[in-house]
């Protein structure tokens, strides 16, 4: 079974049971965005995690046992997105992503932020002039060595 056909059979359970992803975040005990990465086929479960979500959303043990498996990561195609949302995430590092790198150089030093070591959170902010999304992204700084 591939990543999209998994994805795929998640994403319908979830409609089916009507559950979100801070419902499931709950069942796991994870944060909404992880269980998102998760469904996504962008993290790995626990044997427990994967059972736990298997059993959520009446999926077979034979998909438990998938999302136990180490996805491919970062795999998104095309190159440049079409989604409008996610297009808009492209857009802003083509705007703002070497200010955030030179701003982040000058705070830290020469690294980068990780992506292992991270964690991401979306909340909404109410505003009337309309809702805005939060989004705050936290991962360890790692420092380029020198040898």
């Amino acid at each position: 079974m591939t990543s999209l056909e998994i994805t795929e059979q998640l994403l319908k359970a979830k409609q089916v049971k009507s559950m979100s992803f801070q419902d499931l975040g709950k069942v796991l005990g994870r944060d909404p965005m992880w269980v998102a990465a998760l469904i996504y086929r962008q993290a790995t479960a626990s044997e427990d995690e994967a059972s736990k979500l298997a059993q959520a959303l009446d999926l077979s043990p034979e998909i438990a046992q998938e999302l136990t498996e180490f996805p491919v990561k970062g795999s998104l195609d095309p190159i440049i997105p079409t989604d409008p949302l996610i297009y808009r995430f492209y857009e802003i590092m083509q705007v703002y992503g070497m200010p955030l790198k030179a701003v982040i150089q000058e705070e830290f030093g020469d690294g980068i932020m990780s992506a292992i070591d991270f964690t991401m959170n979306v909340e909404k902010e109410t505003d009337p002039k309309g809702d805005r999304v939060k989004i705050t992204m936290s991962g360890k700084f790692l420092p380029y060595k020198k040898w």
